[in-house]
């Protein structure tokens, strides 16, 4: 339909430009008809003018019948008469309309070359012109193919090495896969640990020193010693490596005061080792024997001390036989461990506990599954960027493409060029220099013909004159009889107006026809036509139209009816998607949840085990402690119940107990029980107990305070027995130190209002004193720029203070540096002696700006300066003079101290005694240009 659409448009659109083509020629044929009768009211006006003209030029100029009877008589007479002059002036015609179309031949002929030649010459700089741009563009190419095949070779390297490296990562990606399925090792980190790899690292990025912990810088040579390292290293193998002992006391000050939990630190500087026993390594029987620290792989190096302290001379053996037999057996111990884990000592301690050791040993598979996690993340970050290398094989292509299409371009043109230089150039060439040599011949030719025509010219006029002379003859009478002075103007006159009469009737004879033949023309065109066919093509169009819309309104009915179907298909669809969905929602956090809730569970039941026990105990202290007041008849403030009741033993328990193997002042779980609950409703009154003590919880705090107390009551028996008699002036005495703590007290509140005043003041002040300084640096960085701009006479440069601490600037350096004209950024210290001069002096200048002083005095600024920054600096100086500052300065050079107003001279005066003189010069009663030429010339000036 869309096309139906588009032919009837189309249609739409041809009609009505065959209409406007068929209405504008109806225009030209009325415009036509007019025109034609405007030429014939011409012709009829023109003939009306030819009547009136006739008339009005008088009855002398025209002849009657007997006076044109005997004008051709005499015409005749006076034609055979001058038959001969007749025939020898055609033959002079005949030759000189020859040689005049010989030289109209031969100039037509020089214009033509020369119109060759003026073509040529273009043709010839547009060759070379094209010549010159084929040149460039091949020269262009080749440029740009060498840098597309440099670039088609680095993609290419980085493909073929993305594909073999790709090949690589594959390979070590499935070892590394391998591993981990190998290892099953499912490892949740707790808070704790996190907390303790925190530390390390915070460790490192605030102290260099920190190496971090042992277990990370070490690996078994292989898993099956991993158990026998354990028991070995201990509690060392969690150790932070550092390397000074200063550095352990920085990291163990920082971690007191971030409350981080305590560690144990290794200092290398500080460790004090023995050398390893070369001896052991010899070791035959048992076999295998290996010292531990043989066992290990470490780095960096510097890491060998902590380790050889960690292991000292310890041996590893396969068996604890072995490990017994060699390490107590012999004449020497030797501090043995089995593969194990079972260790003995040198002194005979030997110790074990294998699911503790396994289960710590474990962390050697963690840390080697952490660096496997480590490689298998390392692995697919590097194969990302190695598939994005790859990637550019379709670049590659391109620019492939690319180079095959500027190859060929690059021929073309060089065909071109070669065509161009060698063909067409030369051949152009060729031909304009054959031009030129057939125009060196023209011109001779010309010459000569134009000779001949001059001499011919003047033999015509001769012949014209001898005819004239006879027609004057013949027809004297005849002019004396019509009032002309020779017949030639009688016929000049009257035929030369018949024949624009009849020129311009051929005229109108000439534009009537062609404007009947064009009318006729233009009516035989049927342009109508065209409008009725394009008018049939659109209404059997719109008919099509109106089929192929019913078509579609019943095709879109279908269309509806299917949509419809397909949306109640899709409904459904995600209906059964969504149920699905969340269903596995449901059972996954079903999962989760029950996974949750058993590791809650568990956690639960540890705690519960760990309070019940931790009841117990408590219980059986409570139990200690009230037996422990009964024995010493120490007296409890109770709110119900009763000491000495509750902590009386049953006697069949206590029966039962003393025929055991127990003690005898143990009791059984039963009996325990019984009394736990008998001492249960003892209530103890702790209204008399400090607030301090009612708020400790921790066992830790409750002992420290119980051996605080312990050792008071000591301190005070010891005083008790040391008192003989009372001492009667004891509140005379604490009168006394109350007075002396008053006055203390008040002194140290003076002490603290004077410190609080003074800090005050302080802040004050150096808050003061960075507004100022602010002030004055914020004042100079912002004039330093336009000064040096000025100082350069160059917009161009640049000058810029920066504070390098912008919290406090005075207590560090300011950063200066300029970019002079005309070049790029350098440091300060790579400028040359000028550069620094007029830096230090827009520096100088830029200060003094913030807080002017009274005058200058500059002592020889220009010795570094050449003579244009001589000329810039003085320049300066002389328009800041004006009404900025005064200044003086000390300069030998006459650049400088000729721009001054007056001129000082210091000079020796020889004699026994040197005596400096000095010559004064007033410079502001010469003109500018005459300060070069002074009469004094001092040594020294300002």
């Amino acid at each position: 339909m869309a096309h139906i659409i588009k032919k009837i448009e189309v249609s739409k659109k041809a009609m009505n430009s065959a209409q406007q083509i068929n209405d504008k020629h109806q225009k030209e044929i009325d415009a036509l008809e007019k025109e034609l009768d405007e030429v014939d009211e011409q012709k009829k006006k023109f003939e009306k003018e030819v009547q009136l003209e006739s008339l009005s030029q008088g009855k002398d100029l025209r002849l009657e019948e007997s006076q044109i009877k005997e004008y051709h008589r005499l015409k005749g007479e006076g034609g055979r008469r001058a038959a001969k002059h007749q025939q020898e002036l055609d033959s002079v015609m005949r030759e000189q309309k020859a040689d005049q179309d010989r030289f109209e031949n031969e100039r037509r002929r020089e214009q033509d070359v020369q119109s060759r030649i003026g073509s040529k010459e273009k043709e010839v700089e547009e060759l070379e012109r094209r010549l010159e741009k084929l040149t460039e563009y091949i020269t262009s190419t080749e440029q740009l193919i060498e840098d597309k095949k440099k670039e088609e070779i680095e993609l290419s390297q980085q493909v073929e090495s993305s594909r073999s490296r790709l090949g690589e990562i594959e390979e070590e990606m499935k070892e590394v896969l391998s591993k981990l399925g190998e290892a099953k090792v499912d490892r949740h980190e707790s808070t704790r640990q996190t907390r303790r790899r925190e530390l390390v690292e915070h460790l490192k990025n605030y102290f260099p020193g920190v190496y971090g912990r042992l277990i990370d810088h070490c690996n078994p040579i292989h898993s099956r010693y991993q158990v026998a390292i354990t028991k070995v290293l201990g509690k060392n193998m969690d150790a932070i490596i550092v390397d000074t002992e200063k550095t352990a006391r920085e990291c163990i000050q920082f971690m007191k005061e971030q409350r981080w939990e305590p560690e144990t630190f290794l200092p290398i500087d500080y460790l004090k080792t023995k050398p390893l026993d070369e001896r052991l390594r010899e070791i035959s029987e048992p076999r295998n024997v290996k010292m531990v620290f043989d066992v290990i792989r470490f780095e960096p190096a510097v890491l060998r001390k902590a380790l050889q302290f960690a292991c000292g001379n310890a041996l590893v053996c396969e068996s604890d036989e072995d490990a017994r037999k060699l390490g107590l057996q012999t004449n020497k111990r030797k501090r043995t461990v089995s593969l194990d884990g079972t260790l003995f000592e040198k002194s005979g301690v030997i110790s074990g506990g294998k699911s503790d050791l396994k289960h710590r040993a474990k962390r050697w598979d963690e840390k080697q599954l952490d660096n496997l996690k480590a490689r298998r993340q390392k692995l697919t970050d590097e194969m990302k960027e190695q598939l994005r290398n790859r990637r550019k094989e379709a670049d590659l292509m391109t620019i492939k493409s690319q180079i095959e299409g500027y190859q060929t371009r690059l021929k073309v043109a060089m065909q071109d060029r070669e065509a161009t230089k060698n063909k067409h150039l030369a051949h152009a060439r060729k031909e304009i220099e054959q031009l030129k040599n057939q125009l060196e011949t023209i011109e001779p030719n010309k010459q000569a013909i134009a000779d001949k025509l001059k001499k011919r010219e003047e033999k015509l006029a001769r012949l014209k004159e001898k005819m004239n002379g006879v027609e004057d003859e013949v027809f004297q009478a005849f002019c004396q009889q019509i009032g002309v002075d020779n017949i030639r103007q009688y016929e000049e006159r009257e035929v030369r107006a018949q024949q624009d009469r009849d020129k311009r009737r051929m005229e109108f004879e000439n534009q009537k026809s062609r404007l009947q033949t064009q009318l006729e023309y233009e009516r035989s065109r049927d342009l109508q036509s065209a409008v009725s066919k394009w008018a049939r093509d659109i209404e059997k169009c719109e008919q099509e139209l109106k089929q192929a819309e019913k078509e579609e309104a019943h095709c879109q009915e279908e269309i509806e009816k299917l949509n419809q179907k397909r949306e109640k298909v899709l409904e459904k669809k995600a209906k059964k998607k969504e149920a699905t969905d969340g269903v596995d929602r449901q059972l996954g956090e079903k999962r989760r949840a029950m996974g949750a809730l058993e590791k809650e569970l568990t956690e639960v039941q540890r705690q519960v085990n760990a309070l019940e026990t931790k009841c117990e105990q408590q219980k059986a202290d409570r139990h200690n402690l009230l037996k422990s007041c009964q024995f010493e008849d120490i007296k409890i403030p109770l709110l119900r119940g009763s000491i000495d009741n509750a902590a009386e033993t049953d006697p069949s328990q206590t029966e039962r107990a003393s025929t055991s193997d127990e003690a005898p002042d143990s009791l059984s779980t039963q009996g325990a029980r019984q009394l736990y609950e008998r001492e249960a409703e003892i209530v103890v009154d702790y209204a008399q107990l400090p607030e301090e003590h009612k708020d400790l919880v921790h066992r830790a705090d409750i002992e420290k305070v119980d051996e605080e107390l312990q050792n008071r009551i000591a301190d005070m028996g010891i005083t008790l027995q040391k008192i003989k008699a009372p001492n009667l002036k004891a509140t005379e005495m604490l009168d006394a130190m109350n007075d002396r703590f008053h006055e203390t007290s008040e002194e140290f509140e003076k002490a603290r209002n004077k410190a609080k005043r003074a800090k005050v003041a302080y802040d004050q002040v150096r808050r003061e004193r960075f507004e100022r300084f602010n002030k004055c640096f914020e004042h100079v960085a912002t004039k330093i720029d336009e000064i040096y701009k000025s100082l350069a006479r160059n917009p161009g440069a640049q000058a810029f203070l920066a504070a390098e601490n912008v919290e406090e600037p005075y207590l560090e350096g300011i950063s200066y540096n300029c970019v002079a004209p005309g070049k790029r950024f350098r440091p300060m210290d790579s400028l040359s002696g000028g550069e620094k001069t007029v830096a230090a002096l827009a520096l100088l200048f830029a200060v003094h700006s913030y807080q002017p002083a009274p005058f200058f005095v500059l002592d020889e600024i220009d010795a570094a300066l050449d003579n244009t920054n001589i000329s810039k600096v003085a320049s300066f100086i002389r328009e800041q003079a004006e009404d900025r500052f005064q200044c003086v300065v000390i300069s030998l050079k006459e650049e400088f101290f000729s721009r001054a107003d007056a001129l000082i001279g210091i000079y020796p005066e020889p004699g026994p005694v040197v005596i400096s003189r000095f010559l004064t010069l007033d410079l502001s009663e010469y003109p500018e240009s005459g300060k070069l030429s002074t009469h004094a010339t001092p040594a020294k000036s300002t």
